[in-house]
């Protein structure tokens, strides 16, 4: 077999290769929203949140978002989902990521400690009844462990977006939403999944329903 051939059969069988890994990426999101649907208190919980969001709002209350990394994007796209539109052309909904002023997120972690770059704004801007949302696929990380000790303090409803065990947010969150995967890409996903649902849920019921 001459160096040509070997070389175009070599490149045939990393792109069967590669195929097959896009497609077991594919089914293994695929199966953790499935155990996402299979989980009757999972799924209440999220209807707990749904309805904890709307009274929020309709009380005049804001809903905040907070997260590190890839999970602070996914705070910055829900709570523009929020304040933006999702599928109603309605009136802004008062939510905000909080890691979206680089100037105060800068200061204050040279200042004090990244460690408090969430509980220091929830403590200058959260009022009782607001509802703070926290996205860390860990369940540990610090800075989101604080704010929801602070907002503990000031009666803000705190929502966790997790992975399976809940990690440290599991016993300060009144309402977990702990996706059943350790396995950060995939629960980042589902996180994004549920966060859809609970903006469209939010959306219905507030405005017009979607068709």
């Amino acid at each position: 077999m001459d160096s040509v051939m070997r070389t175009t059969i070599y490149w045939i069988n990393k792109d069967y290769q590669d195929m097959d890994k896009i497609k077991n990426i594919i089914q293994a999101s695929i199966n953790v929203k499935q155990l996402v649907l299979k989980d009757e208190e999972l799924i209440s919980t999220i209807e707990k949140v749904v309805n904890v969001i709307v009274n929020a709002f309709k009380n005049g209350k804001r809903v905040y978002f907070c997260g590190n990394g890839g999970s602070a994007a996914d705070a910055q796209h829900l709570a523009a989902e929020f304040s933006g539109r999702f599928y109603t052309d309605r009136k802004a909904l008062p939510a905000e990521a909080l890691h979206c002023n680089t100037s105060y997120l800068t200061a204050v972690a040279n200042d004090y400690s990244y460690d408090v770059v969430y509980s220091r704004i929830i403590d200058g801007i959260g009022q009782e009844g607001d509802v703070l949302i926290g996205l860390s696929t860990s369940g540990n990380s610090k800075n989101i462990i604080k704010a929801f000790e602070t907002a503990k303090e000031k009666k803000i409803i705190t929502v966790g977006f997790t992975g399976s065990s809940g990690g440290a947010m599991k016993a300060c969150s009144d309402h977990l939403i702990n996706i059943p995967s350790n396995d950060t890409p995939r629960i980042q996903e589902s996180h994004i999944m549920v966060g859809h649902i609970v903006c469209q849920l939010v959306e219905e019921k507030l405005f017009a329903s979607v068709p």
